[in-house]
């Protein structure tokens, strides 16, 4: 069994949202998602996989298909196959996202 510690995947960029896979399966995919400033993340869309995403630290501005909510930490919405996703920062705080999707999106990497 192979654990990994969340935290030391979080890290940040000046220029752009940072995203480093935290589990990779053949049946499922996650990432997590480090955002500052004004920073952005998506709009991502998967027509065969579902996907949830939480809020682990910060507060974000969602958009799931044409549905939108603020978002603060700890809470999670689902992404239906299909839809698109795009979340922006929405406080001067960074935040940090867990991004899940089952099964794994076409263009994932590598198996870890």
């Amino acid at each position: 069994m192979k654990t990994r510690d969340i935290r030391r995947l979080v890290h940040f960029d000046d220029d752009d949202a940072r995203t480093e896979v935290l589990i990779e399966t053949e049946r499922l995919w996650s990432q997590v998602v480090c955002l500052q400033g004004p920073q952005s993340f998506g709009p991502v869309a998967d027509d065969v996989a579902d996907g949830m995403l939480t809020v682990l630290a910060g507060e974000v501005a969602a958009q799931v298909g044409s549905g939108r909510a603020r978002m603060g930490q700890w809470e999670s919405v689902a992404v239906p196959a299909g839809a698109e996703l795009h979340v922006r920062n929405a406080s001067p705080e960074p935040a940090v996202l867990l991004l899940v999707v089952a099964p794994p999106p076409a263009t994932a990497g590598s198996k870890d």
